[in-house]
C-alpha cells in the first residue's frame, strides 16, 4: 500500500467515529451532509473490513431513512451498481418507496434472488418492474414475477432477452397474452419463448405478428421444431366445441368423393361456391391433415392468411387459393380486391414456412 493510501485510510479510519457521533445531529440539512461524507468517505476507502462494511451501511441506512425522498433516492442511484455496497443498506434500499428502489432493484449486484422474490411478493407493481429490467433475470425470479406481477409489468419482461423463463412461467405468459393483445408484442418478439407456444399465439395476432411468426417458423433448427412439436404434445387442447348437426351426414359424404378418387381442390371450391360450409370444414382439415376445428376456425373468421399457409402447405396454385378467398369474401364489398390482396401475400409465402407452421396446427389433430 502506498504511503498516500495509508494516510488516506488512517485519517477515514480517525474520522469514522466522529462521523458517527454527527449522525446523532437533529438537524435535517447537517444529516444530509453528513450523509453525502460518510459516502464519499465509503468509495474512497481504498480498503474495508466486513465489520465496517457493515458499519457503514447501518450508519448509511439509519441517516437516510430519516431523509426526503430526493435524498434516499440519490444515495440508491449511488450504490446502485457498487459490487462493494453494504449489503444492508441494499436491501433497505430495494425495500424503500419505488422512487427510491427502482434503481437498486435494476442494478445492484448485491441483492440475491432471495432478496429479489421478496420485493416481487411484498412489494408494488413499480418495484417488480424494476427487478424486470435487470440485466439478468434468473428463472426462479421470473417465476415469481409472472405470478404476482400484472400484464404491464409482464410486458416488461417478456421483452428482456436477459430474463430466464421456465416452461411453466411461458406457458402462463402465453395464457395471458392470448387474452390480452396488449401482450401480443412482447410475446411474439421474445426470442427465446418455446417455438410450440409461439404457434399458440398465430389465430390471435394480427397480420404484421403472423408474418413475424412464419418467419421464425422458416429459420427454426429441424432439431428444435421436432424438440418444440414434442413440447406442444403435452399441451394440446381438446375443447374446441361441439361438432355441427350435420358433421356425420357431411363426413360420410366427404368419405365417399375420396374413395371415388373425387375429392380435389376444384371440389372444395365448389362446396364453398354451393355454401356446403360442413363439407368443405372436412375436406380442408383432410386436405391440410390438420383438425376440423381448425379448419372451421379458419373458414369462419375468413382467416385468410392461415388459409394461405394451409394452400401454400398442400401446394396448392396460387389462382385455387385466389378462388377460395373471393368465395370466403363474396358478401363483402370489393371481395376481388381484397382477395388479390392476400393473393400476393400467398405468392410470398414460403412453402417451408407454411408446412412447419401447419406441424404445429396438425397437434390438435394427432391429440
Amino acid at each position: 500500500m502506498s504511503h498516500d493510501v495509508a494516510e488516506a485510510a488512517a485519517n477515514m479510519a480517525t474520522r469514522l467515529p466522529e462521523l458517527i457521533e454527527l449522525a446523532r445531529e437533529p438537524s435535517s440539512e447537517k444529516r444530509r451532509a453528513l450523509l453525502r461524507e460518510l459516502t464519499e468517505h465509503f468509495f474512497g476507502a481504498p480498503e474495508r473490513s466486513a465489520a465496517e462494511t457493515a458499519l457503514y451501511g447501518e450508519i448509511l441506512g439509519q441517516l437516510a431513512s430519516e431523509m426526503e425522498t430526493a435524498v434516499r433516492a440519490e444515495l440508491a442511484r449511488r450504490f446502485a451498481d457498487a459490487l462493494e455496497a453494504p449489503p444492508y443498506l441494499i436491501r433497505t434500499l430495494s425495500q424503500d418507496d419505488a422512487a427510491v428502489a427502482q434503481s437498486v432493484l435494476r442494478a445492484s449486484p448485491v441483492l440475491t434472488d432471495e432478496d429479489l422474490i421478496e420485493v416481487v411478493r411484498r412489494r408494488s407493481q413499480m418495484h417488480i418492474r424494476a427487478v424486470s429490467q435487470r440485466e439478468v433475470v434468473s428463472e426462479a425470479v421470473s417465476d415469481a414475477i409472472v405470478q404476482h406481477g400484472d400484464d404491464e409489468t409482464l410486458d416488461v419482461l417478456l421483452r428482456n432477452d436477459g430474463a430466464r423463463l421456465s416452461r411453466d412461467a411461458s406457458e402462463q405468459a402465453v395464457e395471458r397474452a392470448l387474452a390480452n393483445p396488449k401482450l401480443h408484442e412482447a410475446t411474439v418478439a421474445r426470442k427465446a419463448l418455446p417455438a410450440d407456444l409461439l404457434n399458440e399465439m398465430y389465430f390471435v395476432v394480427e397480420q404484421r405478428l403472423r408474418l413475424q411468426i412464419l418467419e421464425q417458423n422458416a429459420r427454426l433448427d429441424p432439431i428444435l421444431l421436432e424438440s418444440a412439436l414434442a413440447a406442444g404434445r403435452n399441451r394440446v387442447a381438446t375443447g374446441d366445441g361441439v361438432l355441427p348437426a350435420d358433421y356425420a351426414e357431411c363426413s360420410a359424404y366427404v368419405e365417399e368423393l375420396r374413395a371415388a378418387s373425387q375429392l380435389t381442390p376444384q371440389m372444395l371450391a365448389r362446396f364453398l361456391r354451393s355454401g356446403s360450409r360442413t363439407s368443405f370444414y372436412i375436406a380442408l382439415s383432410q386436405l391440410a391433415d390438420i383438425d376440423f376445428h381448425t379448419a372451421r376456425q379458419i373458414v369462419e373468421r375468413r382467416e385468410l392468411d392461415a388459409l394461405a399457409v394451409v394452400c401454400k402447405a398442400a401446394d396448392l396454385d396460387r389462382a385455387l387459393f385466389l378462388t377460395y378467398a373471393v368465395a370466403l369474401l363474396n358478401d363483402e364489398g370489393d371481395a376481388m380486391a381484397k382477395a388479390h390482396v392476400y393473393a400476393r401475400m400467398y405468392a410470398e409465402l414460403q412453402r417451408e414456412a407454411a408446412l412447419r407452421t401447419l406441424r404445429f396446427w396438425r397437434l390438435r389433430r394427432a391429440a
